[in-house]
């Protein structure tokens, strides 16, 4: 099945990273102070931020991977929509404005306020776990996509690509810093909210408006009837199955809640209104873009075919664009393709700049220089470190090049379910909470959690393993969530009750500053 021509796709990528690459070098003042480069000093609106924080959460997940795993598994790979949206909510209600609040740059900052510094910002750099796996969800569907319209099918033209989006990923964070990296955000969520509604219109419009056409035409076309509508058809009726089912919804709805790069949005703004005012924008934007993907998905299992999606190059994960060419030809496949790339890009930029500032801030300044590196040093090592992780993604992606989006991005949610949300909600809510207990916690939920992601399907023992031909797995769920996150809340109470560790002066400050935002613009120093 050909799509489009390739000329055309490739002209249509070129003009979107030539033109995002002007905006980030016109908006992006030089970038001095580490407030500069972290959150451009806090000058981004409501509205702005709130564009940007759904930006930065529609990831190539949200549209490659739930499109495909809906036209594939019917109402199980809604389980992914529904998880997603559910967890943006739980971030909202329980984390995002505290941790605003109280952090400056970072996670960590939450982390480390009342307890000892460097231990707990060394831990902290679980970020960098979270933002790897996230990483090669990008990167693995940068490398379905492009391939796909380029006419490329092997292994070694899709690393090329998966390389190029890591050099021009790179490109950037290093010019634009958040602010740059804040407009390609804001620019690539206009453009996939305004694409995906479009296309549902059209779909349903082909349809009468009426749901219940696209649903009988998906069960007409669909191999397994009627029963891509009925739950538990991906995941069977056997224990190990639906164990695996609960343990990627533990991962799903908790896991956004330890995201840091959603988090860190919220340090842009000025206030706590604002923040609240970009909550606002933020679940209006993901709410609507999650209704319009169960259209598509269903659209794409008799449009495309599930016969035919299982040949393309990335199998599920070009369902998307491939509907776009069965929907509109080469000029709405370009054009959605243009989309979906600029979301991976930007994405991936948002990914790099957060951990390049979880490494500068926490691990440079807080650990090894004890907080006194200069701004200029703290942004100088930022950028470095950005290379190095625009290098290992780049790796990493090749591994992961035929692996759903959707499907690696919850494992991203589960490290970080296991690792950053326990550590999270005892710091903002438990009193008792200390240093021992931050320590245990977080250092359990991320060993286990990837200790038994090396031992699952996922690596090795299965048809899509990341390492073909090997088999050492012997944990049978290829999500850990279902072990690793109450292990990290009950090793974080664990270490808590066994110390005496309590700083009440400093638990205090932290709950007012929370719970009001006074003092949000303070720097955190170690103490």
């Amino acid at each position: 099945m050909e799509f489009g021509n390739p000329l055309f796709n490739i002209a249509i990528f070129l003009a979107f990273v030539v033109i995002t690459l002007i905006v980030v070098i016109r908006v992006s003042k030089q970038n001095v102070t580490a407030g500069d480069f972290y959150h451009d000093g806090r000058a981004f609106s409501g509205r702005q931020n709130g564009i940007a924080i759904a930006g930065d959460y529609l990831s190539a997940a949200s549209f490659l991977g739930i499109v495909g795993a809906v036209a594939l598994y019917g109402y199980d790979g809604l389980l992914y929509s529904v998880g997603f949206l559910v967890a943006w909510l739980v971030a909202l209600l329980l984390v995002a404005e505290p941790l605003r609040n109280t952090a400056k740059y970072t996670m960590a900052d939450v982390l480390s306020f009342r307890m000892r510094q460097r231990p707990v910002r060394t831990a902290a750099a679980s970020t960098l776990a979270v933002t790897f796996f996230y990483l090669l969800a990008q990167m693995a569907g940068a490398g379905a996509l492009v391939s796909l319209l380029i006419g490329i099918e092997g292994r070694v033209g899709q690393s090329i690509v998966i390389a190029v989006v890591g050099v021009v990923m790179i490109a950037y964070v290093l010019i634009g810093g958040m602010k740059g990296t804040t407009w390609v955000q804001i620019i690539k969520a206009v453009l996939l909210v305004t694409a995906v509604g479009v296309s549902t219109v059209w779909i349903l419009a082909l349809n009468g408006f009426n749901l219940s056409e696209v649903l009988g035409k998906a069960v007409a076309e669909h191999p397994d009837g009627a029963t891509i509508l009925e739950p538990m058809h991906q995941y069977g009726t056997s224990g190990a199955t639906k164990l695996g089912f609960v343990s990627l919804a533990i991962a799903l709805v908790f896991g956004a809640a330890g995201l840091p790069h959603v988090l860190m949005r919220f340090y842009t703004v000025p206030t706590a209104k604002e923040a609240r005012r970009s909550v606002v924008w933020a679940i209006g934007l993901i709410g609507f873009f999650y209704l319009c993907t169960m259209v598509l998905g269903f659209a794409a299992a008799y449009m495309v075919g599930v016969d035919v999606i299982g040949t393309l190059p990335g199998g599920s994960n070009s369902a998307a664009p491939a509907l776009a060419y069965a929907l509109g030809g080469t000029v709405l496949m370009g054009i959605i393709s243009a989309v979906v790339f600029a979301t991976i890009l930007a994405v991936v930029a948002g990914l790099t700049i957060t951990a390049s500032a979880s490494f500068a801030h926490d691990i440079y300044n807080g650990v090894i220089k004890e907080g006194s590196a200069t701004s200029a040093q703290e942004v100088r090592v930022a950028r470095r470190t950005a290379v190095v992780i625009g290098a290992v993604s780049i790796i990493g992606g090749i591994l992961a090049a035929e692996q759903n989006v959707a499907f690696l991005v919850s494992l991203a949610f589960a490290i970080a379910a296991s690792a950053n949300l326990p550590s999270i909600l005892y710091s903002l809510y438990w009193k008792r909470f200390n240093t021992r207990g931050s320590l245990w916690s977080i250092y359990g939920g991320l060993g286990s959690a990837l200790i038994l992601i090396t031992f699952s399907p996922v690596v090795s023992g299965s048809e899509t393993a990341m390492i073909p031909g090997a088999d050492f797995a012997w944990f049978p769920l290829t999500n850990p969530a279902i072990i690793s996150v109450p292990l990290g809340f009950f090793l974080g109470w664990l270490g808590s009750v066994t110390s005496s560790e309590h700083d009440e002066l400093k638990q205090a400050e932290m709950e007012v500053r929370s719970m009001t935002g006074a003092g949000a613009e303070k720097a955190t120093q170690p103490h």
